[in-house]
């Protein structure tokens, strides 16, 4: 295993978790907003 094969696969890892932590983020807001929106009506 190369010291570039090192680096790279925890990069990958990271941004893994950064795109799922961000779409998460979107779809919990997005539904939180929906609710809202529901309890006004």
């Amino acid at each position: 295993m190369s010291l570039t094969h090192l680096l790279y696969i925890p990069v990958v890892v990271l941004l893994g978790f950064a795109v799922g932590y961000l779409l998460g983020m979107r779809a919990g807001r997005t539904e939180a907003i929906r609710q809202q929106a529901r309890s006004r009506e």
